[in-house]
Order: C-alpha cells, then structure tokens, then sequence
C-alpha cells in the first residue's frame, strides 16, 4: 500500500482547511497538484472590491493611526490601507471560508473516529478498508483520455506526464471516495450544526460557544480557533508584508518631495538628476555575461535575447540606483515607524516518546520536523550539533517526523528511524540516513541498520510489521495541524522559527533563556 496516498486520504477527512490546501506532493515545500482540474471546478475567485461580510479574526490588534512620522509629517494607518485594501479583502476572504470548511472537516473528523471505536479498529484501518481498497488505479488508457481533453495546457509530452496524471486522477477517486464515506457516516449519525455563519470569538467567554453537536459530542468556536491558528498567524504575516512594503514606498515618495522642495524642483526632476543623468548604459559584454551565467534558466540563444537582458539589467540598475539614492535620504532624515510584526502564536507540541537530546529539564526545547530524503534536513544536522553543544544544560532537541508526500522513500526511512531508536540506535542511524539520502530503499535501511550494529533479525522484523507506520502518521499529522507545509520546520519552545540557520536559532534561543519562565 502507498503510504503517502494514505495519508493524504487521512487529511481530507480530519486536517485543518489551511492544510488541505497544501496537501499536495512537494519537495522542501508542498506545491500544487502537477496537472490542474479541469476549468469546469473551478472556483471563481471573490471580486476584488468584495468587503469581508463577517469578522475575519486575522487583523492585528490594537493598530496604531499613525505608523510612521518622516521629518514631522505623519503618515496614517488610512492612508496605506487604501492602497492595499482589495489584497487585504482577498485575504480576509479566505479566512472566512476556511473557518466555514474547518467546522465541517471537525465533523467528519469526529464521525471517522467514532465509527473507527465502534468497528473496534484504527481510523487509518478504517480508511484503508473504506476508501485505500475500494479505489481503483487509472488505467493508462484514462490518463490517456485525461490528457487528451487537456493537452491545450499541457506543454509536456504524454508519457512525460503519464505519472502525475495517473496520481492526479487516483487524488480525484480518493476524494470522492472520502467524500461519500462523510456523507454515509452523518446520515448515519444526529448531526446538529447550530450557526449560519462561523465568526470567530470575541473574548475568552465566546471560545466556549458551541457550534455543532455530533451525537451529543460538541465542538467549540475555540476547537476551529485553535486549527486555524497558522493559517490566522500567516494571513497576519501576508497583510503585514503588505502594509510594510506600501509604508516604505510612502516614507520614500515623501522623503523625495521633501528634498525636491528643498531644492525647488520636482520630485521626477529629483530623480533625474541624482538616478537617470548618473546611471552608465549597460553594454553588451555585460549582457553577455548574465546570458552566460544564467543559460540554463533562459529559453533560447544569445542573439534573440540580447535587447531583452538589456533592458532588464538597464531596468535593474536603475531600480539599485534608486535604492541606493532613497537610503541617503533616509539616512539624513528623522523617520520613526510604529508598524510591528505580528507575534507568532505558541503552539503546545507534544514530545512524550520522541527522540530527544539534551536534559529534559532544559528551560528551552528545540523541537524539529524532518525528513530524511529533504536535503535542507541533513544540512540542518550539524547546526543543531552546534547549538546542543553551545547550550549544552539549557537546551534540548525533540524530533519529530514529517516525510512529504514527494519523497518515497522518506516515510518508510522514518519507520526505521524508530525501529533503530527502539534499540538505543536514533541519532547514529538517522546520521547514516541524511549522509545517504539518494540511496534509501529497503536494503540500504538494512545495510545502514548494519553498520550501526543493530540486532539486525529485530530490525528486519520490526520494520516488516509495520510496527512503527501509526507513530511516523501520528507525527505527520500533528504537524499538518499547526501549518507545516516544508522541511525542516523548528519550534523553540512553541514558537516557529521563520528562518532556521545558526544565526536565526541562537538569537531564538537567546530570547527563550531571557524570556520570564512560565508555567
């Protein structure tokens, strides 16, 4: 069985909306199904002008008027918000609706497990029996017939394609399947949904409000808040973004009327004179050797391209020109910013009976989802070395698995991951592991299982049984639930690391150690 397909089979019915989005295969990141659906389901997208009809939830509190004063003139919180508003509706609207679909996806999740308890057998048994068996995989004359009908947006030749076709329509059958196993279930069940629309709480008190009942089991307006807390934190990110890049743009453009009207001339005036008049025309042995640096990304010969990376390195330079010109304004001006980063959320991650290092009594845990095919993994490896010995007492490392659904080989390496844990073997084994990430089929696990000097007749039985598949889902799934969509993901204690380089997670850790300790 195609552990991966399981899986994703497990995430239509029980994963949060923000997930599923991302539920494709992937690399370091989870894109988007290779062949897209036919055009018929599609979904249009909310027109621009749209205003959110309810409360998104996702907006920052507590947003100052004022976010920045340049040389003494203010710069308002209306002014930048005009300028990204339809981007901003784009995005509360997607909120909206994934709180919609996350009630409904809490309510099948509910009625798998409960069906799963009354069979007396797994919810991944269940769905193995209910929708892994029942679905058929695509002929080649289907993919064929699937090609056909779309080759109008299919650059590639069929049998190019033929693998993500055949996984593409398997995906579709898979979903269906799922989709009536829901349907069979709450008809079968006394299913009560007791709101129109999901709005997110207001306080404290409106986390307890009761949104559904199934068989007298109740989900909450706090059990959605808590599953869509990445996709909230995220959206936060995005609109931040945008708010920052339009406020620089703005700090900018006054900061160039300023000094046109110190100067008496206008601000086009302005950058003509210190940008345009300055700026050297690119040559053609320039050109040449960005086309020479970069062939392998360019689509066709020097000659025809030649007036095109011109103009892009002409348009390049000068938009470093005018980079360059706008940082010595800023330099000699008074610019005070009161726009701030959202704070991530904490996320209480579970690590009973997970590989660790360090003390458990450590005040900072370094909690880590990998995967053993993912290269940014194995590159991670010796800076969490580093950082162990460095903090050596005040931290602690957790592993935990996440093998993305392109990787193959990488859930059935972490099986033996555990199997080789379960001698006392993890960290030796999983260092064999990321040094042979191109060779990780079942006899190189036994091999490597040789090499660290595992009772190798244990280790082939347990990795056979299947024993430990339940415990490399469960992990899988847990860091569905709080947003993962790459390799590797780092939390310090509870918090996501954006970007986990030695840099990035010793000043993390250092603001964990100097943070107040809380219970």
């Amino acid at each position: 069985m195609n552990r991966s397909l399981l899986i994703f089979v497990i995430i239509i019915l029980t994963c949060s909306s923000s997930a599923l989005a991302q539920a494709g295969g992937g690399g370091g990141k989870i894109p988007a199904p290779s062949i897209p659906p036919p055009s018929v389901n599609a979904q249009p997208a909310p027109a621009p002008d749209r205003q959110p009809e309810v409360d998104c939830g996702c907006e920052i509190k507590a947003m100052p008027d004022v976010l920045a004063v340049v040389n003494g003139v203010r710069i308002t919180n209306k002014e930048i918000d005009k300028l990204i508003k339809e981007s901003v509706d784009s995005l509360q609207h997607k909120v909206i609706e994934a709180r919609r679909r996350e009630l409904h996806l809490q309510i099948n999740s509910k009625l798998l497990e409960a069906e799963a308890r009354k069979r007396g057998i797994s919810s991944t048994k269940l769905l193995e029996d209910e929708i892994i068996a029942k679905v058929k995989m695509p002929t080649e004359a289907e993919a064929r017939a699937f090609y056909d009908q779309n080759k109008g947006r299919i650059s590639e030749e069929f049998n190019d394609v033929k693998p993500a076709i055949v996984n593409y329509l398997l995906t579709q059958r898979q979903s269906d399947e799922a989709k009536n196993l829901a349907d069979r279930l709450r008809a079968a069940a006394d299913v009560k949904i007791l709101v129109e629309i999901v709005t997110p709480p207001a306080n404290e008190t409106e986390s307890a409000r009761v949104l559904a009942t199934i068989n007298g089991a109740q989900i909450t307006s706090g059990d959605i808040e808590d599953s869509l807390r990445s996709l909230i934190f995220e959206t936060q990110e995005q609109i931040y973004r945008l708010r920052r890049k339009e406020l620089d743009l703005k700090i900018n453009q006054t900061l160039l009327e300023q000094e046109g009207q110190k100067r008496k001339i206008t601000s086009r005036a302005l950058l003509e004179d210190e940008v345009t008049a300055k700026l050297k025309p690119v040559t053609e042995a320039e050109a040449l050797a960005f086309y020479e640096r970069n062939k392998d990304r360019i689509a066709g010969d020097y000659p025809k391209l030649k007036d095109q990376i011109i103009e892009h390195l002409q348009r390049l330079s000068e938009q470093n020109a005018e980079t360059a010109f706008a940082e010595r304004l800023r330099g000699a001006a008074s610019i005070e910013t009161y726009l701030t980063a959202p704070e991530p959320p904490v996320y209480e991650i579970a690590t009973d009976d997970q590989p660790a290092q360090g003390s458990a009594d450590a005040p900072v845990t370094i909690i880590e989802f990998t995967d053993y095919q993912c290269p940014s993994c194995a590159g991670l490896r010796p800076v969490m070395d580093r950082l162990l010995a460095e903090y050596q007492g005040k931290a602690r490392l957790v592993a935990r698995d996440f093998p993305l659904q392109k990787h193959p080989y990488a859930f059935k390496a972490a099986e033996a991951a555990e199997a080789a844990r379960e001698q006392g073997k993890y960290w030796e084994y999983t260092t064999i592991l990321f040094q042979n990430q191109g060779a990780l089929g079942p006899d190189q696990l036994k091999e490597y299982a040789r090499q660290s000097r595992l009772d190798l007749e244990k280790f082939d039985a347990t990795l056979a049984s299947g024993k430990f598949a339940e415990k490399v889902r469960r992990d899988y799934q847990d860091g569905v639930r709080i947003g993962i969509q790459a390799t590797p993901t780092v939390f310090v204690n509870g918090r996501r690391v954006s970007e986990p380089t030695y840099e990035s997670l010793k000043a993390t850790i250092e603001g964990a150690l100097k943070a107040p300790a809380k219970k």
